[in-house]
């Protein structure tokens, strides 16, 4: 069996640098999540309030968030399979980075907006 003297960390890097730029607009389906969870399951629990102007009901959201949530689905898992052949990371270390890094530009602007 042939083992590589190569650092794991620049093939590491690849895969933080590829889930930060897949990051960014993954803003759009944790936004898409969140209306939706805000408006309806956690309203109706009494966690949440609805919005006031939302009375179109769920369909309408569920047709603009299926296709978006699925493809972005798509494009990130499809790209971390190829990004995680090249990674001497355990699996499990390399998921939790891919999805840590990747949820990291939402949370940014989270935390910017509650400081506002």
């Amino acid at each position: 069996m042939k083992t590589s003297t190569a650092p794991a960390w620049p093939r590491a890097g690849l895969s933080l640098t590829v889930n930060l730029l897949l990051g960014i607009p993954a803003v759009v389906p944790a936004f898409l999540l969140w209306y939706f969870a805000s408006n309806w399951p956690l309203a109706e629990l009494g966690w949440t309030d609805r919005e006031p102007t939302e009375n179109d009901g769920v369909l309408p959201w569920v047709m603009l968030a299926v296709p978006v949530i699925s493809l972005f689905g798509l494009i990130w898992g499809l790209a971390n399979a190829l990004l995680r052949r090249w990674t001497p990371l355990a699996p499990g270390a390399y998921w939790l980075l891919s999805a840590a890094a990747t949820a990291l530009p939402t949370l940014t602007l989270i935390v910017i907006s509650a400081v506002r």
